[in-house]
């Protein structure tokens, strides 16, 4: 089975054949970060320890999340989803047309999406545990880049979940409910 599909069920008239798209690890790893990084968000100034806790969480979550786009299962190795720029930016255009090829996996733009929102948690990560020490700890330039890098990863988590209802939307999907079961329509 290719990674792009045709949309249609052509004549079938039974329920549409399903197949098991992201593992129980993405679909956790998915939740949970999900959980923590709205916990990490809103407690920064009130409850520190929260804080805190949910970034070591999501920094390690993250690791284990780079280690599995590399020797996971089918959909979520970065080999099966990471394209270039050129079909990032293609994909794109297809989707202003409501045209755009449906991928059982990610589709370019949410590929590029994952890159990014790793790279972002990467980024909140180090520089969150750096104002843990003592000589970092007072730096208001390291706090900057840290609520900065907290806000661009709101903007594209908003992003993401716009084009999650968009691709839904053109295609006849919910994937929310498939990044829950771990199914999607095989065609």
């Amino acid at each position: 089975m290719t990674d792009t599909g045709d949309t249609s069920i052509g004549g079938s008239t039974g329920p549409a054949a399903m197949i098991k798209v992201w593992d129980p690890f993405v679909r956790i790893f998915h939740w949970s970060l999900v959980v923590l990084f709205a916990a990490a968000f809103v407690t920064g100034d009130e409850f520190e320890w929260l804080h805190l806790w949910a970034g070591y969480a999501i920094a390690v979550l993250v690791g284990m999340r780079i280690v599995w786009g590399f020797v996971g299962s089918r959909y979520a190795r970065f080999a099966g989803f990471v394209k270039g720029p050129g079909e990032v930016w293609e994909f794109l255009k297809q989707t202003l047309h409501l045209n755009a090829p449906r991928y059982i996996g990610h589709n370019p733009a949410g590929g590029a999406m994952v890159i990014l929102l790793l790279v972002m948690l990467v980024g909140l990560s180090v520089t969150g545990i750096a104002m843990t020490f003592d000589a970092q700890s007072e730096s208001d330039v390291l706090e900057e880049v840290h609520e900065v890098l907290a806000n661009v990863t709101l903007g594209l988590v908003l992003l993401h979940i716009l084009g999650v209802i968009a691709a839904g939307y053109e295609h006849g999907e919910n994937l929310a409910k498939a990044m829950v079961t771990g199914e999607k329509r095989a065609q």
